[in-house]
């Protein structure tokens, strides 16, 4: 009995010991808390999607309470976030415009077709290196596999009719989607604008006809009839500056081939 007594004993006596000296260690190497930086770690939406250029929302956070990052870095938070961020700093917000993710493709199966049956496995970055960049007639348009979709936490990202779809309402521009496309057809846009060029093909006339009943044959009617100059051919085919854009929407009722969106 006086056997299993002393154990106890020892055995809390070492407890105690143990306990004591981690209170102390804990105390002695403790790493100051930034308050700021919790309380902003705590309003971020915790994606740890990466798009504001850190690792994570608590990388994120440390810099935006160290001033190495905007208030305004969260761009899946937008400006809700942004404004509580801000009211933590002591600071304000500017008024960021929205800006969602556009696909530069409106190819469907309607208006192209298929030049061969592809067999492999049903990724775009596999079937891009498939002959011809895959069996769509058009070789630079979407792929239509869903890499995008896949990758898309917002349900922002749909297939329909073998093409990449937005839907903007629920896109936070995570920017996930622009990184996984490899073709690079993937871009951002301002929110609400009524018109977005969608089509890359830098080819022009019949050679486009061939392949996509309404691919940019390059006439540069666009161009011409901007009123703002916000349209220019880049790398072939238009492209718009939406900074000069009045969103008037004049390209997109004059494009005879109807690829402006």
């Amino acid at each position: 009995m006086s056997g299993v007594l002393s154990a106890t004993l020892m055995v809390a006596g070492v407890g105690l010991f143990v306990g004591i000296f981690l209170s102390i260690a804990s105390k002695a190497f403790a790493v100051p808390v930034d308050e700021k930086e919790q309380a902003i770690e705590e309003v971020l939406p915790g994606a740890n999607c990466g798009a504001c250029g850190y690792s994570g929302c608590a990388a994120c956070a440390a810099a935006i309470s160290k001033g190495a990052a905007p208030v305004n870095a969260c761009v899946v938070g937008q400006q809700p976030v942004a404004d509580q961020v801000a009211k933590i700093m002591g600071t304000t917000a500017a008024e960021e415009q929205r800006k969602v993710a556009f696909v530069r493709c409106v190819g469907d199966c309607e208006k192209t077709t298929e030049t061969y049956e592809y067999h492999g496995p049903k990724h775009c970055v596999n079937v891009k290196m498939a002959p011809g960049g895959g069996p769509k007639s058009c070789t630079f348009g979407c792929i239509g596999c869903g890499d995008c979709a896949d990758v898309c936490d917002y349900d922002a990202m749909h297939i329909e009719k073998g093409v990449a779809v937005v839907t903007e309402a629920n896109c936070v521009d995570c920017k996930k989607c622009m990184k996984t496309c490899p073709k690079g057809l993937i871009i951002e846009v301002p929110f609400n604008y009524v018109s977005h060029i969608g089509c890359v093909n830098p080819n022009k006339g019949k050679p486009v006809m061939q392949n996509c009943k309404i691919g940019c044959i390059t006439c540069q009617k666009c161009v011409r009839d901007c009123p703002s100059q916000a349209i220019t051919i880049v790398g072939g085919f238009p492209v718009i500056d939406y900074a000069k854009c009045t969103n008037c929407g004049t390209c997109k009722t004059g494009c005879p081939r109807k690829c402006i969106v």
